[in-house]
């Protein structure tokens, strides 16, 4: 082992996440190029650093560092080069020199404890002063604690938001409750608390332990579409997560439900455990469809001459259900219109604008995805956006933190007559409560959906629930219109959705069925159909061609499908930029999905010589983008989304990225694709279900190729096992429906019959 001593001249590169560092150091003997991981450095330290020289192939000599230690500066030398390094905004090579020349060896602690006295120099004002002094805390402060959190596992990434969130607390809070973390820092979940704990010395049965495991469940609950657990479930699973009796959990619950981080009901012989934030946006959400639920007398025949005169201006003709549902729209504050594909919706809502328009109404369309409102848009030659952009979706509350906000709410609600929303299936908990409260009273919200797709992603069952209310007016279109007859894409899909046997003789023009059992040879088969048979039959190209399959995991999972698809859809070549992190290797050209919503990023569309000509904020989970250009020493990478937004993503941000050249069905929603692969072979029966696969073959607009398992197919088609969730908002509606309803009868009844 060697030893260098000496001041970091400047940094090369460092890896946000794991503290990989390319440095130039400043040792007596000159200038040395080291690498290491270290959990801080900054311009200017002092290190002091022992290990081994290389010699790289590429980068000549190196030292590698083993271990280290961080000295603070000693000498008025060492003072002024670390003031002067660039570690101090504001403070360069000439004032650094002023202030060590002003206080010699006493500048450190002049600048901790006097720093008021900088300002005798020439150049500081009093608030620069303050500034300087609090810097030179704050890299202190981080310096010791990024060396403090080092030791519990944490990486470097995740010590620094630790940091900028609790400060010097951040010690107490270690030593305390680890668990806070969970509760206050984005990226940190129950795990990564739970191990930092144990290795801080928390006992395995700490109340913050069983508090924290409890709240886990319940987010994972909800990750998998719950509103909520029956008790006896949540304390089943998190006796299973903490490894602890049954009853030393059951005794925290109403400590919870007391700092009112937890809702505990008793309902229907049941009692059920809420997270607070989930039970009160589904309180929330019943309560105001409740309120838009208003309906009036309306002459019908009127409405029907009105609908005649855009038939005959359109030529398009209705049928009673569609004519039916733009009587209830005129009707009623709130309607639901469902049904499958083929069955005129696109219509229904084309007629409906043209009656509102013809009534001087103001009109707004959106839909959950940008995939979805641009198909909105094309369909109805009306502009239609996402939920998030028509509510305005802003990152930053008032006083600057980052959080989901809209800009539209109760306060500052849209500017509409009416509000028309599709892919209604789509809509989780969270975005359609915040979708009501942007809607004052008397607007009419239209509501347009297939009930027989998958649920939302996200928690809950908005459209089903809505609709098993039975307080909700409801359209339902059932007829296959003649053109859609021709596609057998549309006819196998109510052929699946009735439980119907399907012939798979490749006789149709845009239905196929190869049959393969090997997944390698489905995966060949796959390759071979998006790169080169697809494109051309269907007039995309390869990025536009999907790949759903039913599993992350798996021969057939979307993680092994998306390693093997680009290495044959986007080889490595001359001029592509990579970049790897964690095993993920990311590379120019890559088709790749935001899988979380973030609210706070920002993205501009580009016109000529790469000019913002547009700016906004928000990408949200589900959306699809190429990668366009990784730059290597900026650290960041480039991704195009569709209407050309251009968003930049730091190296650290990439955890926000995955491959979508195959993407699981699930996700898929709301999307649709000129032609869709679907691999598919035999996996978990409550996985493997008849409106899973529904879900996929309506996803295609020109051509649906499955390849895989005929017998799985089948099975697919009979199963008709859903995966029940936890929801509670028809009762709600129901509820709050009879209440409006007693009340109204009080009212009319006069006090003196009360």
């Amino acid at each position: 082992m060697e030893k260098i001593e000496g001041y970091v001249d400047h940094i090369v590169y460092r890896n946000a996440e794991n503290g990989y560092t390319v440095m130039v150091v400043s040792a007596q003997d000159g200038d040395v190029t080291c690498v290491g991981s270290l959990s801080y450095i900054g311009e200017g330290e002092k290190i002091e650093a022992e290990g081994t020289y290389l010699s790289h192939p590429m980068y000549g000599e190196q030292f590698k560092i083993e271990t280290y230690a961080l000295h603070a500066p000693e000498d008025e030398e060492a003072v002024e080069r670390y003031l002067g390094s660039g570690a101090i905004k504001g403070v360069g090579t000439a004032l650094a020199a002023r202030i060590v020349r002003r206080f010699h060896g006493d500048t450190l602690r002049v600048i901790e404890e006097e720093p008021e006295r900088l300002a005798e120099i020439k150049g500081i004002s009093e608030r620069k002063a303050r500034e300087i002094a609090q810097q030179v805390y704050e890299k202190r402060d981080m310096r010791e604690a990024m060396i403090f959190l080092q030791q519990f596992g944490i990486t470097t990434a995740l010590a620094v938001k630790i940091f900028e969130k609790y400060g010097r607390k951040l010690y107490e809070v270690i030593q305390k409750n680890p668990y806070q973390l969970a509760d206050d820092i984005t990226g940190v979940g129950f795990r990564i608390a739970d191990e930092i704990a144990k290795r801080a010395g928390v006992s395995f049965d700490s109340e913050y332990r069983v508090k924290c495991g409890i709240s886990y469940v319940l987010l994972q609950a909800g990750a998998d579409g719950h509103i909520y657990l029956p008790k006896e479930v949540l304390l089943g699973r998190t006796a299973e997560l903490l490894g602890v009796p049954l009853e030393s959990i059951d005794e925290y619950l109403m400590d919870m439900a007391v700092e009112r981080k937890i809702v505990v009901r008793q309902e229907q012989e049941q009692t059920r455990v809420y997270s607070a934030s989930a039970y009160y946006i589904e309180m929330k959400t019943a309560r105001m469809l409740c309120d838009l639920n208003l309906s009036g007398e309306v002459d019908e025949e009127i409405i029907r001459k009105k609908i005649a005169v855009i038939e005959k201006a359109t030529n398009i003709f209705l049928d009673d259900m569609q004519k039916k549902a733009v009587i209830e729209a005129v009707r009623c504050g709130l309607l639901i219109i469902t049904g499958g594909p083929g069955t005129g919706k696109t219509t229904t809502i084309n007629t409906l604008i043209a009656y509102f328009e013809s009534e001087g109404l103001r009109i707004l369309l959106a839909a959950p995805t940008g995939r979805a409102a641009k198909r909105m848009t094309e369909a109805t030659g009306f502009e239609a956006k996402t939920i998030h952009r028509l509510l305005e979706v802003s990152g930053l509350s008032e006083d600057g933190t980052v959080v989901a906000g809209f800009g539209r709410n109760e306060q500052n609600p849209l500017d509409a007559d009416v509000i028309i929303i599709d892919e209604m299936s789509m809509v989780d908990a969270y975005l359609m409560g915040s979708l009501l409260s942007a809607i004052s009273i008397g607007t009419r919200l239209i509501m347009v959906g297939d009930v027989n797709q998958l649920p939302s992603v996200g928690p809950g069952s908005i459209l089903r629930d809505m609709i098993a209310s039975g307080q909700i007016p409801v359209a339902r279109l059932t007829r296959i219109f003649r053109q859609a007859q021709e596609s057998d894409i549309v006819v196998n899909a109510h052929k699946i959705n009735r439980g119907e046997e399907i012939v798979l003789d490749n006789k149709s023009r845009d239905f196929f069925f190869l049959k393969r059992q090997d997944a390698n040879v489905i995966i060949s088969v796959v390759i071979q159909l998006v790169r080169d048979k697809m494109p051309r039959y269907v007039d995309a190209q390869p990025y536009d061609i999907q790949v759903l399959t039913p599993m992350r995991k798996g021969l057939l999972g979307v993680e092994r499908l998306n390693r093997i698809l680009q290495e044959y859809l986007n080889p490595p070549g001359a001029g592509k930029a990579e970049y790897t992190q964690n095993d993920r290797l990311f590379r120019e050209g890559d088709k790749v999905m935001q899988i979380k919503n973030n609210y706070q990023i920002e993205w501009e569309v580009r016109g000529r010589y790469g000019i913002p000509v547009e700016k906004g904020q928000g990408i949200f989970n589900g959306d699809i983008g190429i990668i366009r250009t990784i730059n290597t020493s900026a650290e960041r990478v480039t991704v195009e989304f569709d209407e050309q937004r251009m968003v930049e993503y730091p190296y650290s941000g990439l955890e926000e990225l995955e491959h979508a050249y195959a993407v699981t069905i699930h996700k898929s929603q709301g999307s649709e694709y000129p032609a869709v692969v679907i691999p598919l072979l035999s996996g978990p029966k409550m996985l493997m279900t008849r409106n899973l696969l529904y879900t996929a073959v309506t996803r295609a607009r020109k051509c649906v190729t499955l390849v895989g398992d005929e017998q799985t197919f089948e099975q697919m088609i009979a199963n008709t096992i859903e995966r029940r969730r936890y929801t509670t908002l028809a009762e709600r509606i129901r509820e709050l429906t009879e209440l409006q309803k007693n009340e109204l009868e009080r009212n009319e009844a006069g006090p003196e019959n009360v």
